[in-house]
């Protein structure tokens, strides 16, 4: 427990510098936030080349990066659809450019998809400069950071059963329940904001739930993913933390899954 406690500082300092960095970029919405998705995509590109591909991570990461870059301008200026199709179609081109450097198709495609299909939602959320996108943001930063600080705390302190102890053995059925009841109580009181996307709070709370679980999920998604290429951490851009990807890998899940509650929310007021 000393070791898992005494991490609450690097998380801690993570958080007070990227928090408001990402808030702030949020707010100012449009091409501020394009502009910094497409950066954190680079690096995140960056951080897989070197995981899935180290000996070759130069071409990987221009070929991840490019296809990328090009999925969150389609989005940007023209649409969600726009957006996906150049994701798609991006993950092809890096599979045959790994393939013709000698290196896994599938890593390069998947590292593509992998980073690409929340940023491209993310940008959907955010929806330019309007204040309902502001929410639906925010409300994914609340459910992500409640769910991720209390499953931490909670498994720290009270331990218990390992989760799924193959993958992540820090991990603990306390820490996931502890995580799911603080996404669900951040879901349901984001509906007392004056610009929501729903004013039901049982609503909130279950895209609190969905989107508490979906992020705990991207945190053992990518505890496998880093045990399958035999690395410790995704990175090293947060001194004595690790990389980008280990901090922002239960976000990427939770944006997925609140992008698809509010289709659905959007598709019944439609119907």
């Amino acid at each position: 427990m000393p070791g898992r406690i005494g991490d609450i500082g690097p998380r801690a300092v993570s958080a007070l510098v990227m928090a408001p960095v990402a808030v702030f970029a949020v707010w100012l919405g449009g091409l501020w936030t394009a502009a910094v998705i497409a950066l954190v995509c680079v690096l995140l590109a960056s951080e897989w080349s070197r995981m899935s591909a180290p000996s070759a991570w130069r071409g990987i990461l221009a070929a991840v990066a490019v296809a990328l870059l090009a999925a969150v301008a389609a989005t940007h200026a023209f649409g969600l659809s726009e957006g996906l199709i150049a994701l798609v179609a991006g993950a092809g081109l890096a599979a045959l450019f790994a393939w013709r450097l000698g290196r896994s198709r599938t890593d390069a495609a998947y590292g593509v998809l992998y980073i690409g299909w929340p940023a491209v939602l993310f940008l959907w959320l955010r929806d330019g400069a309007s204040a309902e996108g502001f929410y639906w943001v925010t409300l994914t930063f609340a459910v992500t950071w409640s769910a991720d600080i209390a499953a931490f705390l909670t498994g720290s302190l009270l331990r218990g059963p390992k989760l799924w102890p193959r993958f992540s053995p820090n991990k603990t059925w306390s820490g996931f329940l502890g995580g799911l009841a603080a996404g669900t109580l951040a879901g349901a009181l984001m509906t007392a904001l004056p610009e929501q996307g729903t004013d039901s709070v049982v609503i909130g709370a279950l895209l609190g739930l969905a989107g508490g679980a979906a992020a705990m999920a991207g945190d053992l998604w990518e505890s496998a993913l880093k045990r399958r290429f035999g690395v410790k951490d995704a990175g090293d851009i947060i001194p004595g933390h690790g990389g980008l990807l280990d901090r922002v890998d239960g976000l990427m899940f939770a944006i997925v899954v609140i992008a698809a509650g509010r289709f659905l929310i959007e598709l019944g007021q439609v119907g």
